[in-house]
């Protein structure tokens, strides 16, 4: 065999040199394979939570509004600040979906100092009534209130852009069709359907009191 051949010009051959040199110095194999990575920067929204691919990653809410590094394989999610780790996920698939560890929550229904269900839903009320009770819909909906920051914080800020008349006009028809997600009220705005005079029977798009749902003072 060509390994068993002596050298011309040297002492030994290829496999002398291999059981001398090499063999030596390896290592085991590692116990798990090889997974190739990649990177992407990621922002920590209200929620304290990241989105990669539609699925949101919990991080430690005292990285709000913070910039984080994400390493992402086909099994996993390392979520990186200043090149350490700060939170690590198994890789979810269901977009629209929340990983969230009990650990990275803070207590008492706080998202962080300057938010809180109550807060948005006092400010949905300064829009009008079904805007408010929109979003205390959207943050009823979730196990954790936190789960529905970003989305009554994205239907909020539709009033800048649309005006609160067209705002609360587009909550209440929404309401009215039994739909209370940020995409519905946006899609009644985007085809202006805020603008189409309600029949004279329509509901005022409030719902009566009932025991399972949650108002403001739930959250005090």
């Amino acid at each position: 065999m060509l390994n068993e051949r002596p050298f011309q010009k040297l002492p030994g051959s290829r496999a002398s040199v291999f059981a001398e040199l090499d063999r030596p110095a390896l290592a085991p194999l590692p116990v798990n394979r090889y997974e190739l990575a990649r990177f992407k920067t990621v922002k920590v929204h209200v929620d304290y939570h990241v989105e990669i691919d539609g699925h949101r990653y919990s991080v430690p809410h005292s990285l709000v509004g913070q910039t984080l590094e994400a390493r992402l394989t086909v099994r996993g999610v390392e979520l990186l600040l200043r090149g350490s780790r700060v939170a690590a996920h198994a890789r979810a698939g269901r977009r629209g979906g929340f990983t969230t560890v009990d650990g990275h929550m803070p207590a008492a229904h706080r998202a962080h100092r300057d938010w809180s269900p109550a807060r948005l839903i006092d400010w949905g009320k300064r829009v009008g009534v079904s805007t408010g009770e929109v979003v205390g819909r959207m943050l009823n909906e979730h196990k954790h209130p936190e789960h529905g920051y970003r989305a009554a914080l994205g239907l909020l800020s539709l009033a800048k852009r649309c005006g609160t008349e067209r705002l609360e006009a587009a909550c209440q028809l929404a309401l009215s069709l039994g739909a209370h997600r940020y995409q519905h009220v946006r899609e009644v705005l985007a085809n202006n359907r805020d603008r189409i005079a309600p029949p004279a029977d329509a509901a005022d798009g409030t719902s009566p009191a009932h025991a399972n749902l949650r108002g403001p003072g739930y959250y005090q």
